[in-house]
């Protein structure tokens, strides 16, 4: 096994992935003590925090983020970089609730998230390898089918990017593997470095007046008009809170962590390749994803590594060894890559919902606290779309987008916290099995 071996990483660092290696200086922000004033206080220093921040801090809040480990720690430093168009999957399942017309708003903000990411990027000159093109895979014909309608669906929105349906037999001008039957080219999609996109982005909040502490996880709130949010040395007093912290959520706030499903993703970076074997993997530097329950997602960095993530895991336990876990996943679709090495391997939580829809509210009872989960993979966009529309929400901007969220009801997941994954393992290996036949 040529991958480096696992160990564990003190809270105080990032995870030891290709990403932290590779990434923008990460500067210390301080440690939370005393007691703080704030308009706002956002929880979470990942896309959903940073971006509810900068929004909110342009708009003229005063806003203090707390975040429990170091910024960009969870899975927006360590996620498969795919910035990919849409908010979720199967939007017309809410006709019932948000309409026709509210679905198709939903559809169009799919377009947008991404719009927001690429404004972010240029408006703030952040160096995150930003790279367009991405092409969905399809394992069957009749996940070519879809891509029609898809495709179809786009042009109805007023896409304005290139998209192009390809068959088997042009397959191998954007992938090196005979794995799939067809595909769906979208040139407005595409990948970048997520790590130096969040720091790039703390450092844009910072600039805008936003107080970013770090190593000052929550230990209580206490709800009220005005909230209290308590760490370990000091504590936030603000009119508003924000609670993003998506996956790794846990127990803070018990009535959304179980509408949200923390679930293991894994990632493998190899060495450095040659340009004439990147070319031939990967021959127009998209970003590709295919179709399965556990699917497979990969592209190339700027140095020309292939990063191959996927494995969607519920049961709440990581793999001994992610490189032995993800290695032969890579090898059934590039055989070529048998003498390569395995540079980097790490894995981290992204949230899911049972309907697959972003959450993004505010709680009943508490009126001045909002939230924003459950990208179900989305999250590279989505995360950025939720930050305008939660500071729309907050500043009092008329905010459509906002309450077509919020109006779609989450379930909570049965079991509590120690049967939740279980049961939804068992669920998800139902959906496999299906696919199978």
């Amino acid at each position: 096994m040529n991958a480096r071996a696992q160990q564990p990483v003190p809270s105080h660092q990032h995870t030891a992935s290709y990403y932290a290696a590779s990434s923008l200086p990460q500067p210390d922000h301080p440690v939370l003590t005393g007691e703080s004033v704030a308009d706002v206080c956002v929880v979470g220093g990942g896309f959903s925090g940073l971006n509810t921040a900068i929004e909110l801090a342009e708009r003229g809040l005063s806003v203090i983020l707390l975040e429990a480990h170091k910024i960009g720690w969870g899975a927006s430093g360590r996620n498969g970089g795919q910035l990919i168009r849409g908010v979720g999957h199967g939007l017309d399942q809410f006709t019932n609730v948000i309409g026709a017309d509210g679905v198709r708003q939903m559809k169009l903000m799919g377009l947008e998230a991404v719009e927001i990411v690429r404004q972010r990027v240029a408006h703030f000159q952040i160096p995150c390898d930003l790279t367009w093109g991405y092409c969905d895979l399809a394992n069957k014909p009749r996940d070519l089918e879809g891509f029609a309608e898809e495709a179809e669906a786009l042009r109805s929105l007023g896409y304005r990017h290139a998209t192009r349906l390809l068959q088997a037999h042009e397959m191998r001008t954007v992938v090196g593997s005979d794995r799939y039957v067809g595909g769906l080219i979208d040139m407005g999609s595409g990948h970048l470095h997520p790590l130096n996109l969040a720091l790039g982005e703390a450092a844009a909040a910072q600039q805008l007046g936003v107080k970013l502490f770090e190593q000052s996880a929550v230990t209580r709130i206490d709800y009220g008009p005005e909230v209290r949010v308590h760490t370990a040395q000091g504590s936030v007093r603000a009119k508003t809170l924000v609670l993003g912290c998506n996956a790794y959520l846990n127990e803070l706030n018990p009535e959304l962590s179980a509408k949200v499903l923390p679930a293991g993703s894994y990632i493998i970076a190899t060495e450095p390749l040659s340009e004439e074997l990147a070319h031939a993997l990967l021959p127009q530097n998209m970003a590709v994803c295919d179709q399965r329950v556990a699917l497979d997602y990969y592209r190339l960095s700027a140095d020309r590594r292939l990063l191959f993530g996927g494995a969607c895991h519920y049961s709440g336990r990581d793999p001994q060894d992610i490189g032995a876990y993800m290695r032969p996943k890579m090898l059934d679709v590039f055989p070529q890559l048998v003498d390569v090495k395995i540079d980097y391997q790490w894995g981290g939580m992204i949230g899911i919902g049972a309907n697959r829809l972003p959450q993004i509210g505010r709680l009943k009872d508490q009126p001045n606290v909002y939230y924003a989960q459950a990208y179900s993979g989305h999250g590279v966009n989505v995360t950025h779309l939720a930050g305008k529309l939660l500071a729309e929400a907050i500043s009092g901007q008329q905010s459509g987008g906002f309450d077509l969220f919020a109006k779609v009801p989450h379930v909570t997941f049965p079991g509590g916290k120690h049967l939740r994954s279980p049961l939804l393992a068992l669920g998800m290996l139902w959906h496999r099995l299906k696919e199978l036949a």
